[in-house]
């Protein structure tokens, strides 16, 4: 490390500070020891505004270390915040090692522990720069002049690294940003939008603005209170997302769908399994992502996992760990939770500017949320439509439509009442910031459909 021992490390050196934190422990080690270390770190920029103007400016530059000492099949992991500082950071490293090699002894063995044996080495550097986000901040408060603007911007470079004993070494860097804001009119009326990507498009951003402005002008409208019932219904991607986010608990999970658990059981169970519409094709695409190729247990990723081909399920993600528990299963690069990381459905037929038209009288939802499984084996979600759900008639909006409960399952959804996708996808990064950023994302078109049933 060329850097001054009394200066924290910069975003610029975070490869070479990682690099340098593995060659640390490599020294560390005792004969029948092994490690395995994950590092994760961020720059960030995180602008609240409200009433159209900046009420909370904010930077984070922060840098973990996760250490899993091994010996045999005994292992323990410590999770260290680093300073940035070399000779600090090597201290506390020494002291972590020193405290996980005096609890092995008193640890069980662990019988699902598998690690990686192939050394797969990886860099992958990607997005980026940002323009700074003063700039950014300007240029979204100019475009929602005079409007009551509340919304949240995070932005910056997130990394994450592997290492092991074996000489393994994984690195992966993102620049990526999030924008999520909504323009606001009086009580739970508002019309929400959102924006991610590696770059910023200021092209894409002011299309979505004049979007918003224009749903707006319907927001103001007396709103339309339906009765409970089915009606047509066409699902935003950004409506679709929450349906997609709900398939990630669990959905494809190898250990959920071996033990019957998974909300897609029916998908694989028995002589005649329910399937989706067949224009449904559904992939865990990590290049097409923000998610490193790598996982914790240092497993390299395929770049694509099919898991929905052509409305049959095909495919599921495998964790090491249930990989040793189940020998028929084989891991492919997934998480301990076994959840998409780089979710993407293929988009249908439909241009996105024909979907009012092609709605006739319906309704169209912008946003769902609070969705839960009201019938998990039958995988029945359900949920409240928000923000910008109008009704349509004669594929023109007409009122803004109350809050309504959907209740309603995948099979019909996207299986027997599909009548459409949209041409175009979008590309939604997780909006959690909770501890760190995150790179999980889900690419997904928009949905028609014939009817949506809805409950109150």
């Amino acid at each position: 490390m060329n850097a001054p021992r009394n200066v924290p490390v910069s975003v610029g050196t975070m490869e070479s500070y990682f690099q340098d934190l593995a060659s640390t422990l490599d020294g560390l080690i005792a004969p029948g020891e092994s490690y395995t270390a994950t590092y994760a770190a961020e720059s960030s920029d995180f602008v609240r505004m409200n009433r159209g103007k900046v009420r909370q400016p904010g930077s984070v530059v922060q840098q973990y270390l996760d250490i899993n000492l091994v010996r045999a099949a005994r292992h323990a992991t410590h999770r260290l915040s680093l300073t940035g500082h070399v000779a600090a950071d090597r201290a506390v490293i020494g002291s972590a090692v020193e405290g996980l090699r005096a609890a092995l002894p008193d640890l069980a063995d662990d019988p699902h522990l598998l690690l990686a044996t192939d050394v797969r080495s990886s860099r992958d550097v990607r997005g980026g720069p940002l323009p700074p986000a003063e700039s950014v901040i300007d240029a979204i408060l100019d475009a929602a002049d005079g409007l009551d603007l509340v919304g949240l911007y995070a932005g910056g470079p997130v990394c994450r690294g592997f290492a092991n004993s074996s000489g393994q070494r994984n690195w992966h860097e993102v620049t990526t940003f999030n924008l999520q804001w909504s323009l606001y009119h009086r009580a739970d009326k508002a019309v929400k939008s959102s924006l991610s990507a590696t770059e910023w498009d200021a092209a894409a951003f002011a299309a979505k603005m004049d979007e918003a402005r224009a749903q707006l002008a319907h927001i103001v409208q007396s709103p339309r209170a339906l009765a409970p019932g089915k009606y047509r219904a066409f699902l935003t991607p950004a409506a679709m997302e929450e349906v997609g986010s709900m398939l990630c608990w669990g959905g494809f999970s190898a250990r959920a769908l071996a033990t019957k658990q998974s909300p897609l059981t029916k998908m694989r169970d028995g002589a005649d399994p329910a399937r989706l519409d067949p224009r449904v094709t559904i992939a865990e695409a990590f290049a097409d992502g923000v998610a490193p190729a790598f996982q914790s247990e240092g497993f390299v990723r395929p770049p694509r996992v099919p898991l929905i081909d052509a409305g049959r399920l095909v495919g599921e993600l495998a964790s090491p760990r249930t990989a040793r528990e189940f020998p028929d299963i084989a891991a492919n690069g997934a998480n301990a939770y076994e959840m998409p990381e780089a979710l993407a459905m293929a988009g249908g037929a439909l241009p996105a500017r024909d979907a009012l038209a092609a709605l006739d009288t319906g309704l169209y939802i912008g946003n769902l949320w609070y969705l839960n499984y009201s019938d998990r084996p039958a995988c029945r979600m359900t949920g409240m439509t928000r923000f910008a759900t109008f009704w349509v008639e004669g594929g023109r909006i007409v009122a803004p439509a109350n809050v309504l409960r959907f209740d309603d399952t995948l099979f019909r959804m996207l299986g027997a009442n599909l009548e459409a996708l949209t041409v175009e996808t979008e590309l939604a990064l997780e909006s959690n910031t909770y501890g760190e950023r995150q790179l999980t994302s889900l690419r997904l078109p928009g949905a028609l459909l014939s009817e949506l049933n809805f409950t109150l």
